[in-house]
């Protein structure tokens, strides 16, 4: 694994310079404490979390929560996202771990050249959303603007997340292990649609004690088209 881990980083290590303007490839790994194939997939993440053409977000769920640990950061939110995911992929079940790259490639289990292929392939795409974020008087500002025709509506949505967590797992599939978790996802919610006929503004009351990451997406759990990140 390791090695896997060395290649990945390697592979990711120089982006090509048409590549250098584009929006963050988001990495979403579902995930579960309670899942015995998913600590290969959680140590992946430690490496894409360096990244700063990754955002690399950690959403555990619960739904393995029954079979004798219960996940302390999961969020039904979560697995009601993966379900959309497999919803709008044909799919009628969920899995753990399950890597989503920009909403659209799935990579099933921690296969680290199979992940920066998918990144590559995203990082090639041009860049149609531009958004920015910033605080602003304990306000979190977003801004995004259509730079091509882009067929809404979009949603933008907002997910903060504890960058570094560790967890003494005393039962179930993973019992005796201490697990290091990064990017561990929380507060997902949408904050509005956007047409993308005129450009997008919004406000939102959050504090700004953790990262926050703001996705915009195709309606349905689509294609994320752009990402932004305050750390």
């Amino acid at each position: 694994m390791k090695r896997l881990l060395l290649a990945l980083a390697v592979s990711l290590a120089t982006p090509l310079v048409a590549q250098a303007e584009n929006t963050p490839v988001v990495v979403e790994l579902f995930t579960s404490q309670g899942c015995s194939s998913c600590p290969p997939a959680d140590e992946l993440m430690e490496v894409l979390s360096t990244r700063d053409d990754v955002i690399a977000l950690s959403m555990h769920v619960d739904y393995w929560d029954y079979i004798g640990w219960k996940d302390e950061f999961a969020d039904p939110k979560h697995a009601k996202r993966q379900r959309a995911y497999a919803t709008r992929a044909g799919r009628s079940s969920v899995y753990t771990p399950e890597m989503v790259v920009n909403g659209d490639i799935d990579i099933v289990g921690a296969k680290p050249m199979e992940l920066a292929s998918a990144i590559s392939m995203m990082k090639a795409k041009p860049r149609k959303v531009d958004v920015d974020v910033s605080y602003v008087a304990g306000q979190l500002v977003i801004a995004a603007q259509a730079l091509d025709d882009v067929a809404g509506p979009l949603e933008v949505q907002i997910v903060r997340y504890q960058p570094e967590r560790v967890s003494n797992i005393t039962r179930g599939e993973n019992a005796g292990k201490v697990i290091h978790y990064v990017n561990v996802a929380q507060d997902l919610q949408v904050i509005g649609t956007w047409d993308t006929q005129y450009p997008f503004s919004a406000e939102v009351a959050v504090s700004n004690d953790l990262p926050v990451v703001v996705l915009v997406q195709t309606q349905g759990q689509g294609h994320i088209l752009a990402a932004a990140e305050l750390n």
